[in-house]
C-alpha cells in the first residue's frame, strides 16, 4: 500500500482519515489541512489525487518520474517543492527524490527511493499540537527540516572513514582498495555537492521570495533550514579538501619512502664500491706489479679497504643516508 498515511487535521489535532479519492474537505483556516504521505505511488493514485486537489499536471509528471534536481515551482495558489534524500548503502551515498504539493489547506508529500519514513516525524508534530496548528507551511518546513538532517549522518561516517585512513597514510603506505576508495569519495563528495547548490537556492526562494502558502511566521524556521544546508554544504566541501590532501600525503610520503631506499643503497654500493675498486686492480695478472712482493701488503690493503669503508659509512650516517 503506498499510502502512508493521509489525515485531517483541525487546530493542531488529527480529526479524521481521509481517502484520496474523496473531495478536498472544506477549510475555514489555515489551521485546518491535509497532510496525506504517499511511497512510491502508482500514476492512479496520484492521479485521483490531481482530481480532489486540483493538482497541476505537469507537477504530478515530475512526482512520477523522480528524475528532478531540488527546486520548487509555483502553480497559482500551490506549490510543489522537489528535494533529494540521501542515505549509505554500504559505502556508497544512495539517493532518493521526495515530492511536495502544497496548497493552502493540504500537504502532499510523494517519497521514492527513501528508507526513511516520515512516520516518525508525524508522530513528533501529532504530539505538539502548538507547532502543527501553524498550518501547511510548517508542515513543509518540518518535511524539509527532516531530509536534511539526513544528511548529517552520512557526513559524519565519511569523515570517520577519511580519517582513519588518513592516520593508516601516516604510518605505512595506503593499498591499491584504500587508494581507489579515495578517489570513489571524492566522486560521491562531488555528486552530493552539487544537490546542495539547488537545495541552498531552493530554501532561499522559499525564505526570500513571496511565495503562496509561506507566512511570515514560518520564515524563521526556514532560516535554521538553511543554516542547516549550508552547513552540510560546508562540511561537505572541507571533506573534499581533507580526501586530496590524504590522497597527496600518501603520494608525498610515498615518494620520500622511495627517496630514502634510493639514498640507502646508493650509499652502500659507494661503500662497497671500495675494496671492489682495490681487488680489481690487484686481481689484473700483470707479472710486474708493484708491492706484490711486499711483506705485509696484504695486511695493508685490508687496512686501506677498511679505513676508507669506515670514513664513508661515517660521512653517510652523518647525512642521514644509513
Amino acid at each position: 500500500m503506498s499510502v502512508v498515511a493521509a489525515a485531517f487535521y483541525r487546530n493542531g489535532l488529527r480529526v479524521r482519515d481521509v481517502a484520496l479519492d474523496e473531495p478536498m474537505p472544506e477549510a475555514v483556516s489555515h489551521s485546518e489541512f491535509v497532510w496525506i504521505g504517499l511511497l512510491e505511488p502508482t500514476e492512479d493514485e496520484l492521479r485521483k489525487l490531481q482530481r480532489s486537489y486540483h493538482l497541476h499536471p505537469l507537477a504530478v509528471e515530475d512526482a512520477l518520474k523522480a528524475h528532478q534536481l531540488p527546486k520548487v515551482d509555483i502553480y497559482g495558489d500551490q506549490l510543489f517543492v522537489t528535494l533529494r534524500t540521501a542515505h549509505l548503502n554500504g559505502e556508497a551515498i544512495a539517493y532518493g527524490e521526495t515530492s511536495i504539493f502544497v496548497g493552502p489547506n493540504f500537504v502532499i508529500s510523494v517519497r521514492h527511493g527513501s528508507p526513511r519514513a516520515h512516520t516518525q516525524l508525524r508522530a513528533q508534530l501529532e504530539a505538539a499540537p502548538g507547532l502543527l496548528n501553524h498550518g501547511v507551511d510548517y508542515v513543509l518546513h518540518a518535511i524539509m527540516d527532516y531530509i536534511v538532517d539526513g544528511y548529517f549522518p552520512i557526513v559524519e561516517t565519511i569523515e570517520d572513514d577519511v580519517l582513519a585512513m588518513e592516520q593508516r597514510a601516516l604510518a605505512t603506505f595506503l593499498s591499491r582498495s584504500e587508494v581507489m576508495r579515495l578517489f570513489t569519495l571524492r566522486r560521491q563528495l562531488i555528486r552530493f555537492q552539487r544537490l546542495l547548490g539547488p537545495t541552498i537556492e531552493l530554501v532561499r526562494k522559499l525564505l526570500h521570495n513571496d511565495v503562496p502558502c509561506i507566512d511570515v511566521e514560518v520564515r524563521p524556521y526556514l532560516n535554521d533550514v538553511l543554516d542547516h544546508v549550508r552547513r552540510v554544504e560546508s562540511n561537505v566541501s572541507a571533506l573534499r579538501d581533507v580526501v586530496t590532501s590524504v590522497f597527496e600525503i600518501s603520494s608525498l610520503l610515498e615518494q620520500q619512502r622511495q627517496s630514502d631506499i634510493t639514498r640507502k643503497l646508493a650509499a652502500w654500493a659507494a661503500i662497497l664500491a671500495v675494496p671492489t675498486a682495490i681487488a680489481g686492480i690487484y686481481g689484473m695478472n700483470f707479472k710486474h706489479m708493484p708491492e706484490l712482493e711486499t711483506q705485509y701488503g696484504y695486511f695493508v690493503v685490508l687496512a686501506v679497504i677498511l679505513v676508507l669503508c669506515s670514513g664513508l659509512y661515517t660521512r653517510f650516517k652523518k647525512a642521514k643516508w644509513l
